[in-house]
């Protein structure tokens, strides 16, 4: 006992001589060597607790140490980081004020997570990149994960996804019967010095890894998303869409009954909110966008509205839709399904010959939808692919069609002459099995009537802005910003290798995008084009404020037209409903001024989760397709480029990474935007360039797949 109290009286005052000693140097370094040296004359000099205190001090840190020495830490002169991507034995944090990413070497991480906020020291370390040390976890971002159960030298572990070299002890309190290759949920319960210190504890257990609807499950539970609604949401749904609601309300509305409505959607729509009605006017043509009326059923604060706003948008991925709102309201009362009397909000909008919007009303109404529409049947017919069973199901809105695509025609015709870039981007649509096992994917095929729905949509969505705007309403727009200075610099760098002429100095116009994709249809170039100019593009947001939508060209845009699955539509509803009922405009600005903000931003936030989530699912069923095909050689397209290699999209829309490790031990340069180049042997490749590739595994947890070239 009286041993260890000396030690630790050595400890504290080497620690004192230590901190004196490098306040001396003030700001220079010093080394272990110099420091070790200057302790040389202490008599009884105990080199192990000298050790140990400069490692305490590092720990606390109040020093820090780098490869020039060590230093006292001037907490001013540290930055708030946020811990971005783990490797192996390094890590990569991004300042939270610049943006800046800075390499942090695996020592100087402290056992730090993705997700963490790190109060960091940077240096010039010499390399391409900063280089930082994380001096304090200010803030644990990273508990709850999901992850693999794997064998480790004869132990059980969970390897976090997303961390393929992090995996961790665990302990399971829940007695869950567990096996290899299992998913799971875990939190970290204790965190240790470093990443191999960490031990998590068990929550649930979904099933095999190895099944793609398993890993998908698992994503969605780690994102919040759940498809199934708490018993009071579902209580109030079923009170609430009561059929005989409708005849109730006819009296109140302007009665549509008599008109030819009817919608188009996929065959296998169940959630049909929108439909469409047309007709030839003196001055050119009505068309009416007509909305299942959601807001009537779901009140402001209610469990269906709150469970509404928190989920923010219905997400769709594989076979499967996780909606907004409960099913007696999405499939049931609120489906516009034919033949049924349905409460709708709609949207009579007075057109010109030219397409241009004259004037529009906005009212609530009753109507009957005369048939569920299909694209595909809707294609065929405008194609002249017509047959006695199409003429029968259509015969009560067959004369509309040629108006609609008169229409159609003109809308798209304005929105090019406006400058809209048409981007060209290809989705993919998976086959899924009665053993819901993925088994194929191929891209989407849009035909003319997906095109037509969207235009008329635009149109509906644009009135709503604008009534938005006439009449001082507080409103959620659907707003995006031109693209930012620094997208704008490494588009023009690209334009300049490609040898693209470019005529914008500084932002670009719409029309100036439009000019540069026009140009190089159907060339070599056009997969790079459109790959960079979209990613010079900002990211589409909600907003309070109405600062246009620079993609579509518009001054005035706002979502009005799936409040089945998204909540800002649902808002501007409410909002709008309100203020046709009666309610001053001043008034309403009272009553929802802070909604709107809190709107705009949870449905910006539930957006870009849902999007996420729908692509991590979908990776997970294109390697889970994909894993009965390794050793398969096929075609793509080198889709993009890092300093690591390249991924390659194939032709029915999975893609993998060829990895330079893979490519031969030379010596590769990555350009930073578009291309990698063997410096051995000048080989480049970049985006666009058409690849032949062996596919050599595909990992459905992690919806990983690694390709090679042959």
């Amino acid at each position: 006992m009286k041993k260890d109290k000396k030690k630790k009286a050595k400890r504290a005052e080497y620690k004192e001589m230590i901190l004196a000693r490098l306040k001396r140097a003030k700001r220079k370094p010093v080394s272990f060597r110099e420091l070790n040296k200057s302790m040389n004359n202490i008599k009884g000099f105990d080199f192990e607790q000298f050790v140990m205190a400069v490692e305490k001090l590092k720990e606390k840190g109040t020093i820090v140490e780098d490869r020039f020495g060590l230093r006292l830490t001037n907490r001013e002169d540290l930055e708030k980081c946020t811990v971005v991507r783990l490797n192996k034995t390094f890590g990569f944090v991004r300042n939270d004020e610049t943006d800046e990413e800075y390499f942090v070497p695996g020592k100087f991480l402290r056992g730090a997570m993705p997700g963490d906020t790190v109060l960091c020291r940077s240096y010039d370390g010499g390399g391409e990149k900063r280089e930082a040390e994380v001096i304090e976890i200010a803030k644990e971002g990273f508990s709850r994960f999901t992850g693999e159960l794997i064998l480790e030298f004869g132990y059980m572990k969970v390897l976090p996804d997303g961390l393929p070299n992090f995996p961790m002890r665990f302990i399971n309190p829940m007695n869950f019967e567990l096996h290899e290759h299992d998913k799971v949920m875990a939190v970290v319960i204790e965190r240790g010095k470093h990443h191999s210190d960490h031990h998590c504890e068990i929550l649930s257990t979904f099933g095999s890894s190895l099944r793609a609807a398993v890993c998908a499950f698992s994503v969605l539970e780690l994102n919040g998303i759940s498809p199934l609604f708490p018993p009071e949401v579902i209580a109030e749904a079923r009170r609430v869409s009561d059929v005989r609601s409708v005849a109730r309300e006819a009296e109140n509305r302007l009665d549509l009954r008599d008109l030819p409505i009817f919608t188009i959607d996929g065959a296998d729509t169940k959630d049909i909110d929108d439909a469409v009605s047309f007709r030839r006017t003196r001055s050119g043509y009505e068309l009416g966008v007509h909305i299942a009326d959601v807001s009537y059923y779901v009140a402001p604060r209610s469990e269906l509205d709150n469970e509404a706003y928190k989920r923010g948008t219905s997400v769709y991925y594989a076979n499967r839709v996780i909606p907004m709102l409960p099913q007696e309201l999405s499939n049931g009362i609120c489906s516009l399904n034919p033949d049924e009397d349905r409460l709708a909000f709609s949207c009579l909008a007075q057109l010109d010959k030219s397409g241009s919007i004259k004037s529009y009303k906005f009212v609530k109404t009753i109507i009957r939808s005369r048939v569920k529409g299909v694209y595909s049947e809707i294609n065929r017919l405008l194609a002249g692919e017509e047959d006695a069973a199409l003429n029968e199901k259509y015969k009560e809105v067959i004369k509309q069609l040629p108006i609609m695509q008169e229409l159609s025609e003109k809308l798209r015709r304005k929105r090019i002459d406006r400058g809209a870039p048409e981007l060209e981007t290809q989705e993919g649509v998976l086959i899924i099995n009665d053993e819901d096992v993925c088994v194929g994917a191929k891209p989407y095929q849009r035909g003319v009537s997906q095109e037509m729905i969207e235009d008329f949509m635009l149109t509906a969505n644009e009135c709503a802005a604008r009534f938005g705007l006439e009449n001082g309403l507080p409103f959620v727009y659907r707003v995006h910003e031109p693209p930012s200075e620094e997208k704008v610099e490494a588009l023009k760098d690209v334009l300049v290798r490609l040898n693209l002429p470019f005529d914008f100095s500084g932002t670009p116009k719409p029309s100036d995008l439009s000019k540069i994709i026009n140009e190089v249809k159907g060339t070599d170039l056009d997969v790079i084009v459109n790959t960079i100019v979209l990613r010079s593009m900002s990211k589409a947001k909600y907003s309070t404020e109405p600062i246009g939508h620079f993609g579509l060209v518009l001054e005035d845009y706002a979502h009005f037209t799936s409040p089945i699955r998204r909540y800002p539509d649902l808002t501007i509803h409410r909002i709008m409903s309100d203020f046709l009922s009666g309610t001053p405009a001043e008034e309403c600005k009272k009553k929802y001024n802070k909604f709107v903000y809190a709107s705009a931003d949870q449905s910006t936030q539930t957006e870009i989760t849902a999007m996420q989530v729908e692509r991590s699912c979908e990776d997970c069923y294109k390697a889970e397709y994909l894993k009965a095909h390794i050793g398969e050689q096929r075609e793509g397209i080198i889709s993009s480029v890092t300093s690591f290699g390249f991924f390659v999209t194939m032709p029915d829309t999975c893609e993998g990474m060829v990895s330079v490790h893979s490519m031969g031990s030379h010596e590769y340069v990555y350009d930073g935007m578009m291309s990698l180049k063997d410096q051995n042997t000048g080989e480049q490749w970049r985006v666009g360039d058409k690849v032949k590739v062996k596919i050599e595994s595909a990992e459905v947890n992690s919806g990983k797949v690694d390709l090679t070239l042959v």
